[in-house]
């Protein structure tokens, strides 16, 4: 297989993840203020994704990068054609790593309010801001011979992109209520079970539209292969283990399905990187904008060494804090129940 292959590969390996791990604490993000009612049971909610939120991100990092090194004019047209939506983007993630740290340094509800609603801002925007960008990458946006964007702002809005963005946000909503169930106990549990039926049953439809428009985005056909169904019967999957009280099952199912939605787009766009709406004799491919042979090499061999420390290292947070976040009853007020070695506190 040749290093430009090799590295679309894990181009693709990087963003899916940054989708799954990202995914959780984005709908945790959307749905905080929805599971907890009092201040109590929001810091719950939050501290359930503390330890990982920041880590997470690391993956959208590393994706970015992995393009610019690996596939400069990928990174030159993809990244100058969404320039406005990018910089929302950053705010996004800036407000919402604020938020963390600043929401519970002054005990005012004003103060919390507020920061409150920027997490939920911030974590809606960024699933649907960044589905857009994946989403246009195959459907195509106006860019010349020279891969420079030609159009404006609003050709990004393209009628697919829109739709892989609500496909990721509805996805988001989800793996965040099923992450919850997972990993908090009492109230905040409990309300996002009930949250988490209603949702899988709508993303059901909205991941069964993205799926067949995927394929005939991808000019294949509208049938779409055993592949391409992995992220519709995941869905399933979780709604039937949400119906059943199976919190493991649950959020198995949903990761496959964020993960099956997102890798389904580059299963599509291969061999290209990116379509030209202008002129198909435009398209980006692996092939035309991939850097040269000795940079590939030297890539390769800096993430054999380094890739699967930073698995190590993650996969070492998750075992640490797998306990779940004790929470208070329905009919509690006081303080959180006693902890377990390994968890969270919600102070």
């Amino acid at each position: 297989m040749d290093l430009e292959v090799v590295w679309y590969v894990i181009i693709a390996v990087f963003w899916t993840g940054f989708f799954v791990l990202e995914g959780f604490d984005l709908g945790v993000g959307m749905l905080h203020r929805v599971v907890g009612r009092k201040d109590l049971e929001q810091r719950v909610a939050i501290n359930a994704i503390g330890p990982f939120w920041d880590g997470n991100e690391v993956w959208l990092i590393v994706g970015a990068a992995a393009i610019f090194a690996a596939f400069p004019s990928w990174y030159a047209s993809w990244f100058s054609a969404l320039y406005l939506a990018l910089m929302v983007v950053i705010v996004a993630l800036i407000v919402r790593g604020v938020s963390f740290e600043f929401r519970g340094k002054v005990v005012s509800r004003a103060w919390r309010e507020t920061f409150s609603w920027c997490l939920t801002i911030g974590s809606l925007l960024l699933p649907v801001l960044l589905g857009v960008a994946l989403g246009d990458l195959l459907t195509g946006l106006p860019i010349d011979k020279n891969g420079e964007f030609t159009g404006s702002f609003f050709d990004l809005l393209t009628p697919y992109g829109l739709w892989v963005g609500v496909t990721l946000l509805a996805l988001s909503l989800l793996h965040g209520s099923t992450f919850l169930m997972l990993k908090t106990t009492g109230v905040v549990h409990d309300r996002a079970r009930r949250l988490a039926g209603p949702f899988a049953i709508g993303a059901v439809v909205i991941v069964a539209v993205f799926t067949v428009w995927t394929h005939v985005e991808a000019s294949e056909g509208v049938v779409p292969g055993a592949l391409q169904l992995i992220a519709v019967l995941a869905v399933v999957a979780a709604a039937w283990a949400v119906r059943d009280g199976h919190d493991g099952w649950a959020f198995s199912a949903t990761t496959a399905a964020i993960g099956g939605t997102v890798a389904s787009i580059f299963i599509g766009l291969y061999p290209n990187v990116m379509v030209s709406s202008t002129n198909a004799a435009y398209n980006l491919t692996v092939a035309n904008s991939a850097s040269g042979n000795y940079a590939l090499k030297v890539m390769t061999v800096v993430a054999i060494l380094f890739f699967p420390v930073v698995l190590l290292y993650q996969a070492w947070t998750y075992y640490v804090f797998r306990a779940r976040v004790r929470g208070p009853r329905d009919n509690e007020n006081a303080a959180p129940e006693p902890t377990t070695p390994g968890t969270p506190s919600v102070d």
